[in-house]
């Protein structure tokens, strides 16, 4: 089945049959009778340059090098604290699991393994937010008990920081 959605028309296919369901904007409400605002501006854009990865990866099956320029292209278009946070958190992660390959991910950069991003750092201008954030996937191995913790917010990078997202990092490629 194929869906096509265009103007306020919702086109489907079944079989070759088009039909068309519009879609009226009025009804479209919640149940306290509030119209629903959508995606914001910045998950629209996030949804926008995470199809142009999947895109660019169908097409060329990105190599390490290609993944490197677009996380460094990536990290070059941030601001101020977390621009300097990136590139140290991108130097740790490429020191600590070299086994990762740098890629972008949803317009953040991320490192994976085997196509499955395992970590990724989200700066705090992209969704304006008051912090920056390093995140880790499901892929990541950081079990331990019944609940873990799989974002951090990051504000700086100390010493003592940074010790502690090398041993996660491991910790998570193990």
């Amino acid at each position: 089945m194929y869906y096509n959605f265009c103007q306020g028309v919702l086109r489907h296919t079944n079989s070759n049959q088009w039909k068309e369901i519009l879609i009226d904007q009025a009804k479209s409400t919640t149940a306290t009778g509030k119209k629903s605002k959508g995606f914001t501006d910045e998950e629209r854009a996030a949804m926008k340059n995470r199809a142009q990865e999947l895109k660019a990866e169908a097409r060329a099956n990105k190599d390490k090098a290609d993944g490197e320029s677009d996380v460094l292209a990536k990290i070059a278009e941030m601001q101020g604290s977390d621009r300097s946070m990136a590139k140290r958190l991108h130097a740790i992660i490429k020191a600590s699991a070299p086994a990762l390959s740098p890629k972008t991910w949803y317009g953040m950069p991320a490192y994976a393994r085997d196509g499955k991003v395992v970590c990724f750092f989200q700066s705090a201008q992209k969704f304006n937010s008051r912090y920056a954030t390093l995140g880790f996937n499901d892929t990541a191995n950081l079990d331990e008990g019944a609940i873990w913790p799989v974002e951090f917010a990051v504000k700086e990078l100390t010493a003592a920081d940074e010790a502690r997202i090398v041993a996660l990092v491991k910790k998570a490629v193990s």
